[in-house]
């Protein structure tokens, strides 16, 4: 049950917003003190609650109303806002007509007959035969049920390089790439279809991560008329935007690392977002509709550049309520216009502290602390409320240790416990390692998720000192104008590409992005005695921090909240244990967030 003020009795409310806590209703703030709260650090939970992640108060003593939210995954309906203000929708599935997919069409039309037999001085006849029979399956027109081919082991490096080499010079229709042959020292060359982007292989992790951003392999012919970007809207059903990128990856053969999207949104949900591809054809994306079930992509044009998490103005919100109860219908209109009115406490949702039993913010807590250990047995071990499929394959792991068994029954989606299974098994023992075998935007949310749970108490602390009405001696502002006394305001973890709004490892599930890009190069400042009394700033004007090394705490006693919440956790917010950067508040710049929000163009 949602206790709420959003809806009316009408079957759909609809609004612009940046955030999706909206709650209305009256709280008891005595019912919830902070200082009762856990230390993280040895709970694990069935259910978190909100009051659980500081989610404490609400802006108007309205009594409120409770009703079902997301009954049905149709009930939710989210559209991406753009940085212009347009609201994304699919509006076509057709593909653009592009000319440099001539040329690969001229490759498969040609007969390769001298190829082969220019091959045929390089391997043997098996290969010899298993590439033929490669390229008419190829020719004949079945291009999207094609599956790789893996040639005869070879311990010979100059020998594959020199195989390597031939198909680079003579089939540039077909890529390949080296993996691990039937034994340690014997390697095997894997042939695939060029689709203009893909996989690198195992030995990408030599590579350092950011190096090379983009898998790049089979894109060195991108015809130059065309930007390097595809960007295309993503409309998908009852499913979370990794999962899509995921299965949308792997029919094109490329890494995840290739998509790029300004925010996650909620798998229980109906929601159209922009993403964008390197190097790919709209064509090739185009022909999976018909295989997809629950997604469709359509909307396709060519851009320079990707798209970068928080890169969007925010989410349209078409939501139902079901169930609803309430004392009265006015008490419902009455909490339906206080929210376009008022707006609401800019809380990070439950979905921003992960679906599961184990909040990603306990999860957070530990990397800060340097326990590479236990974060990595919380990510790995047995938890509560799971599918039966993946408890056993989490007891079969705690019980065993066998790493193969585990992987063959672990869910694909579950991509941080395969992550770090796959790096124990080349370096067993070595649970940092496997912590950073994480995609980044996985690992960093938690991290990120436990600076929101240090925000949330802290704006619940604001509300309950100050009340939500004006601003006080002490607070944080964007600044306007020419004001003396201000401090720059960092951009949101923007150099480490990092995500706002945090997923759980296999439940990803959040619809938000980043703080308005205009707002990244504001000011902030302290409100001081003066301000008050010229009535510059207002509520909405007030902001507090998320921890980081160049940020500014208030200069009342919000600030304590963080310092003393971080420090019965065993966190220290101005020097870290260890020194690993990314899971060290120390070393991320910080940001902000505004405290107060109006939804915009509410009915």
């Amino acid at each position: 049950m949602w206790r709420c003020g959003v809806s009316s009795l009408k079957p759909n409310c609809y609004f612009h917003c940046k955030r999706n806590y909206l709650s209305l209703s009256k709280s008891n703030l005595t019912k919830h003190p902070i200082t009762k709260y856990s230390n993280y650090s040895s709970l694990t939970m069935t259910t978190i609650t909100e009051s659980d992640v500081g989610i404490l108060c609400f802006i108007s003593n309205l009594p409120g109303f409770r009703g079902i939210l997301k009954q049905r995954y149709s009930d939710f309906i989210v559209n991406e806002v753009d940085t212009e203000g347009n609201v994304v929708h699919l509006t076509s599935l057709d593909a653009p007509p592009e000319e440099g997919e001539t040329k690969i069409s001229d490759q498969l039309n040609k007969n390769y007959a001298s190829e082969i037999e220019k091959f045929r001085s390089l391997a043997c006849e098996i290969d010899v035969d298993q590439l033929e029979a490669f390229i008419n399956q190829i020719t004949s027109g079945s291009e999207e049920d094609i599956s790789p081919i893996v040639l005869s082991p070879d311990s010979d490096k100059s020998h594959r390089t020199a195989m390597h080499n031939f198909f680079k010079e003579n089939l540039r229709f077909l890529v390949t790439d080296t993996v691990d042959g039937p034994d340690s020292s014997s390697k095997c060359i894997r042939v695939r279809l060029n689709s203009g982007n893909k996989n690198k292989g195992r030995n990408s992790n030599k590579r350092k991560r950011g190096d090379r951003p983009y898998d790049s392999r089979g894109s060195s012919h991108w015809p130059a008329h065309l930007g390097n970007f595809l960007r295309f809207h993503l409309f998908k059903e009852n499913k979370d935007t990794q999962e899509a990128l995921g299965l949308i990856g792997k029919m094109l053969g490329i890494q995840p690392r290739s998509f790029g999207f300004a925010g996650t949104k909620d798998k229980r949900s109906v929601s159209t977002q922009r993403v964008t591809v390197f190097k790919q054809y709209a064509s090739r994306l185009a022909a999976l509709n018909d295989r997809l079930i629950g997604i469709k992509v359509g909307d396709f044009c060519y851009v320079k550049d990707d798209l970068l998490l928080g890169q969007l103005l925010g989410n349209r919100f078409t939501i139902v309520l079901r169930g609803v109860v309430a004392d009265s219908e006015d008490t419902i209109q009455a909490s339906a216009e206080s929210l376009g009115r008022h707006g609401f406490i800019n809380y990070f949702g439950l979905q921003r502290f992960g679906s599961g039993s184990i909040p990603t913010h306990h999860i957070g807590a530990t990397l800060l602390r340097g326990e590479w250990k236990a974060a990595a047995s919380t990510i790995l071990d047995p938890r509560e409320g799971e599918r039966n499929i993946i408890s056993k394959a989490r007891e079969y792991y705690k019980q065993t240790g066998d790493i193969d068994g585990t992987l063959k029954q672990l869910p694909r989606h579950l991509v941080a416990e395969r992550a770090m299974l796959q790096c124990l098994k080349k370096s067993p023992g070595n649970y940092l390692q496997a912590l950073k075998a994480i995609p980044r935007t996985l690992r960093m949310m938690y991290v990120h998720s436990y600076q929101s749970y240090l925000w949330n108490h802290a704006a619940s602390v604001r509300v309950q000192k100050y009340g939500s009405s004006e601003v006080v001696l002490g607070d944080l502002v964007y600044s306007k104008g020419d004001d003396a006394e201000k401090t720059e305001v960092v951009p949101p973890e923007h150099e480490d590409n990092s995500l706002e709004d945090a997923y759980d490892c296999g439940q990803l599930d959040e619809i938000s992005g980043k703080d308005l890009p205009l707002e990244k190069n504001n000011l902030v400042k302290v409100i001081t005695a003066s301000d008050i009394s010229t009535g510059n700033y207002n509520i909405e004007d007030v902001v507090l921090p998320m921890p980081g090394s160049r940020i500014i705490y208030p200069m009342n006693e919000v600030a304590d909240v963080y310092h003393d919440m971080a420090k019965k956790d065993g966190i220290s917010l101005t020097e870290s244990v260890h020194n690993i950067k990314e899971f060290s508040i120390t070393s991320m710049t910080g940001s902000y967030r505004r405290v107060f929000q109006k939804p915009i163009d509410f009915r």
